[in-house]
């Protein structure tokens, strides 16, 4: 699923993706994925993509945090965490600072 996810977030222009394992350290999600959005509507429009894309594939996500302002959405997709960000948001959040203490950032292609 990570790698699927981060085909939709590289199709929609999505930045700085980051992929951060977070397997057998808490019982939120196996993995958070982390991207920057150029505004708002970009936030809002690549949670919705998300969601169709993996509904496609027989994943339902419920509907994402952040909405309607779209300054930082979550897309719940189970056993990964969506993060979408508005640059400034996610400098002011570094949630890689804030997870990356204790965690591996992976490359997607190992997970």
């Amino acid at each position: 699923m990570i790698d699927k996810i981060k085909d939709i977030l590289e199709d929609t222009k999505s930045e700085n993706i980051s992929i951060i394992d977070l397997k057998n350290k808490t019982s939120i999600a196996d993995y958070f994925i982390i991207a920057t959005c150029r505004s708002s509507r970009h936030a809002d429009s690549t949670a919705d993509e998300i969601i169709r894309k993996l509904k496609d594939l027989g994943i339902n996500c419920p509907s994402p945090s952040g909405k309607p302002k779209c300054d930082w959405v979550i897309v719940d997709a189970g056993e990964v965490i969506v993060h979408l960000f508005r640059e400034e948001i996610r400098s002011l959040y570094s949630l890689e600072k804030l997870w990356g203490i204790n965690f591996n950032k992976v490359d997607h292609k190992s997970a």
